[in-house]
């Protein structure tokens, strides 16, 4: 297992960011770690990294703890943080040599990485001189340079255009079919895009933990209705098939039902037999973006 995490708990003063966590992460797989701001993200990243310890439980990557392994940890992590932390009057290639120097990795490495990251044209340049897309691909380059078995990338794609998050997303999901990756993003077409799995976090707790392809094949729609009178969520728990009852707003209910059948028309024999007007009836559409709200609103 990649990545193993016990009962991981951080507190800041009273300030609890990261309650109980508990999840693992395989090779070769791409997660993608979803939350709010403030959700615990970032530092949960930090302790993966060693950046920061734990106030409570277990982290191990690649099956070494960070608190009493750190060397081994680093040498089995690549880190790129939400702010790329670059020197904007280096060279790319004399940052990359810098770092390469620091790792004790082969100068023959760092014409690797330039050319698998894409920056064989750009690479006599300064970095203060490249785009986001690129200064981007120089933070890849400086995490991938010692070949570790596990990236933690953290918002990789905030800032950049369209045609440089295309670039991007097929960068890590090439890296990806080798190597673990596991990455945080605000962008839920990227993650739909590149994940195989998402984990989501809500005020230090987790409350997802699925594949993609779950996602995509659970049986079950919601049927967004409103009514000209209040109904006790009781009686809507009575349709078949039924799995949750949500009143959102005034006469508005979210209904869920186990089923890809379309029950809009059970809800409308509902209201006629009930001598209820409906105002609207309508499906709405299952995606990662509503589950996320759903869950951290």
């Amino acid at each position: 297992m990649s990545i193993e995490v016990t009962n991981i708990s951080k507190v800041y003063g009273t300030q609890k960011a990261l309650n109980q966590i508990s999840f693992k992460v395989s090779k070769p797989e791409i997660v993608g770690f979803l939350g709010p701001n403030g959700a615990g993200k970032s530092t949960m990243m930090k302790i993966l990294t060693t950046y920061l310890d734990a106030t409570e439980g277990e982290a191990k990557v690649n099956g070494h703890d960070v608190k009493s392994n750190t060397k081994q940890v680093q040498q089995s992590v690549g880190y790129l943080p939400e702010h790329n932390p670059l020197y904007l009057e280096q060279y790319v290639r004399e940052y990359l040599a810098f770092n390469a120097q620091v790792h004790g990795v082969t100068k023959s490495r760092i014409d690797e990485v330039i050319t698998l990251t894409g920056l064989t044209p750009e690479a006599h340049k300064k970095i203060g001189q490249l785009s986001k897309g690129y200064r981007q691909r120089v933070g890849l380059a400086n995490a991938l340079l010692h070949n570790p078995d596990v990236l933690i990338l953290d918002e990789p794609t905030t800032g950049l255009d369209p045609n440089q998050l295309v670039d991007i997303r097929n960068l890590i999901k090439s890296i990806g079919k080798e190597k673990t990756v596991f990455l945080s993003t605000h962008i839920m077409q990227e993650v739909e895009a590149m994940c195989d799995r998402v984990i989501i976090i809500n005020k230090g707790e987790i409350v997802a933990n699925k594949t993609l392809k779950e996602l995509r094949t659970e049986k079950e729609q919601v049927v967004i209705v409103e009514f000209d009178y209040r109904v006790e969520d009781a009686f809507l728990l009575k349709l078949p098939k039924v799995k949750s009852v949500k009143n959102t707003h005034d006469f508005i209910y979210e209904i869920t039902f186990a089923t890809t059948e379309d029950m809009r028309s059970h809800v409308f024999d509902f209201a006629h037999d009930n001598a209820l007007k409906i105002l609207q009836l309508n499906q709405k559409n299952a995606s990662l973006e509503s589950l996320f709200r759903e869950l951290t609103s």
